[in-house]
């Protein structure tokens, strides 16, 4: 097995479990509400309890001379601008966009606001950066009622551009390799400016994300010009100290690593030889660069945007002193163990020295992973799991907690509904546990379709957003309605079982990774 064909196998996996788990619901037709801001007026939908505001551009469209440039200011419209409807997704290939998206005019934001929100009571405001291996997904995919209304908060989900198209880097290229990170920015800026007119409070607001929306926020917190465009940090399942070699969670790369990235993407295109390199790309199609660029993408650092690599940055104690809350789930690794075994790459005793030396080949590390995890004939499948969460999440998220916490107040958890509904249809070849993203319905309705869960589910949901809004709300997730959550405690999220341990790290195998970096 190669790292080539396991990799391609990984993204065919994550795919398919984004398609079946973010596809939208059907539209209804709820009545409309207006707000102005400086752009011009916006009209959204009022529903039961809330508004919602879609599609609202906070930059102007990054087309044409635009590709591959710092985003630029929204030109005003006149009249007012339909928000009852989600904009187009940034271009990327089919998923949790079905049939993709090629349209690049795709800077927007979604606000969801509760009904009484208005400038005499501003409330908190979560900014929500989705995940997707910085090469799929969109802000719309996350319907956040559930969040505004318990947690009487407005949540903003935000479109930043992904693939080639976010994250290419050329030496005659100013903002190479970040112009997704640069994009983000601009929707805190635009947060900071705005959101007063749809009951936000600007001076109260909270960066949050998922998988690469975790490793976002990572990534802003460690960014010099992201300084004073957030106030608190939630990080799920993107631990800042994500690394190239551990391919499953995200990282970051060298400058000069996204530069030759760059050039190779350059060359598939038919412009590496050219004498004019930029302007050849700026007029390749949509879908013949989709075609070109690498399945999953990383931000670059050595840039001015991110200085330093956030891993770095935050073991220095250089990055942004806010309030953080960070955690992960217990089974991380075990949807792409499946989808990886399903595609036909059984995990046995005789098997497991290969596919263990297809993603650690490093002389040594192979040998010693075997021995740390090793594998009988009927447990193939959540080794493989637990050996993917423990590198490439759990681990690495005790480590950025640690880091964290000797600068800034911390609170870290571990999702572990061992039942969580699955975000795939069919059977798996085992039971996933709390796999990668399973922690997501508990928060947002996934295309505004709300999971089918139990009555205790509801309840570990309903706690969950009380913990992440009162977090949002005063810097301290605890309240009288939900058990204590001590600090320097990891609190286990689980149905009717919700409780602080001094450590989550006797699961994993943390000693063990600690001594590889």
């Amino acid at each position: 097995m190669t790292m080539h064909r396991v990799l391609t196998t990984l993204g065919c996996a994550l795919t398919a479990v984004l398609a079946t788990a973010w596809s939208a619901a059907p539209p209804t037709q709820p009545a409309l509400t207006t707000v102005r801001i400086h752009g011009g007026l916006v009209r959204g939908a009022a529903h039961a309890g809330y508004r919602t505001f879609e599609g609202i551009p906070y930059a102007a469209p990054p087309v044409g001379s635009l590709r591959w440039a710092p985003p630029h200011p929204a030109a005003p419209w006149p009249g007012v601008r339909d928000a009852a409807r989600p904009a187009s997704a940034c271009p990327q290939p089919a998923g949790e966009v079905p049939g993709g998206s090629t349209d690049e005019d795709c800077l927007h934001l979604n606000v969801t606001t509760p009904d009484d929100a208005g400038p005499a009571r501003p409330r908190p405001v979560i900014v929500w950066l989705h995940g997707g291996g910085f090469t799929t997904g969109a802000g719309s995919s996350y319907d956040a009622h559930r969040m505004a209304t318990r947690g009487d908060v407005v949540v903003v989900t935000v479109d930043y551009r992904l693939g080639a198209l976010g994250f290419l880097a050329h030496s005659g290229l100013p903002g190479s390799g970040t112009f997704g990170l640069a994009d983000q920015q601009a929707a805190l800026r635009w947060v900071r400016t705005e959101i007063g007119a749809f009951g936000g409070d600007a001076h109260n607001v909270t960066l949050a994300g998922e998988s690469a929306g975790g490793y976002s926020v990572c990534a802003q917190l460690a960014s010099p010009a992201a300084a004073g465009l957030f106030d608190r940090a939630i990080i799920e399942s993107g631990p800042c100290t994500g690394r190239p070699d551990r391919p499953f969670a995200p990282s970051s790369v060298p400058l000069s690593t996204a530069r030759a990235t760059g050039a190779h993407l350059a060359a598939k295109v038919g412009c590496g030889a050219v004498h004019d390199v930029l302007p050849c790309l700026r007029r390749v199609t949509v879908p013949r660069l989709l075609a070109a660029q690498d399945t999953d993408q990383q931000p670059a650092y050595a840039t001015p945007l991110l200085p330093t690599d956030p891993a770095a940055a935050i073991t220095a104690g250089r990055f942004h002193h806010v309030p953080v809350l960070i955690g992960n789930n217990h089974d991380e690794g075990n949807g792409w163990a499946a989808g990886i075994i399903q595609a036909g790459n059984p995990v046995t005793p005789d098997t497991w020295p290969d596919v263990v030396s297809a993603f650690f080949p490093s002389p040594g590390q192979a040998e010693a992973i075997v021995r740390e995890y090793p594998v009988h004939p009927t447990d193939g499948g959540p080794v493989f799991g637990a050996v993917i969460g423990d590198a490439n999440f759990a681990c690495p998220t005790a480590r950025t907690d640690a880091q964290l916490a000797a600068q800034v107040p911390t609170w870290r958890y571990e999702f572990a509904d061992e039942h969580a509904p699955p975000l795939t249809s069919g059977t798996p070849p085992f039971p996933l546990g709390a796999p990668h993203a399973s922690e997501l319905p508990y928060l947002f309705d996934l295309g505004g379709r709300p999971r089918d869960l139990t009555a205790a589910q509801h309840r570990l949901a309903d706690t969950m957003i009380d913990y992440w809004t009162r977090f949002a709300r005063t810097a301290d997730p605890n309240g009288p309605s939900s058990p204590h959550w001590p600090r320097r405690t990891v609190l286990s999220l689980a149905p009717d079982h919700i409780a602080p341990t001094h450590t989550a790290e006797p699961r994993h195998h943390c000693a063990f990774w600690n001594t590889r970096g």
